[in-house]
């Protein structure tokens, strides 16, 4: 393990230095081009600050859901084919509330400012 600067510290350092210094002196397709790369690094620094935790949160509601145990790759598979075979469904205790949860934390990564999870969040 490396001390300091974290790997998140690092992308957020460069996407805000191209954001503040480069972004305003290119126009055109360049500059559509350099805020999709920032928005990309932006994206890759909350996926690296929430990933481990909303993981470990998803896949525990899981196993509480599914009684079983696996990886959370494995138990969202056995989620699905649930789903598909139609053993679980939206009344089954438990699951819309995990799907929820889960919808809420891949938004966190996403698309943070989405106009209706700020407001799901409290947020303005």
């Amino acid at each position: 393990m490396q001390d300091e600067p974290r790997p998140d510290e690092l992308i957020k350092a460069v996407a805000d230095f191209l954001r503040d210094h480069i972004a305003p002196q290119i126009t055109g397709h360049a500059a559509f081009k350099l805020r999709v790369g920032i928005n990309a690094l932006d994206l890759v620094t909350r996926q690296l600050a929430l990933a481990d935790d909303s993981d470990a949160a998803e896949a525990a509601r899981l196993r509480e859901l599914l009684g079983a145990d696996g990886s959370l790759h494995e138990l969202n598979g056995v989620l699905s084919e649930r789903i598909a075979s139609g053993a679980m469904d939206l009344s089954t205790p438990g699951l819309t509330d995990h799907l929820w949860q889960t919808t809420l934390a891949k938004l966190a990564v996403d698309q943070p400012n989405y106009a209706s999870y700020r407001r799901e969040m409290g947020q303005k």
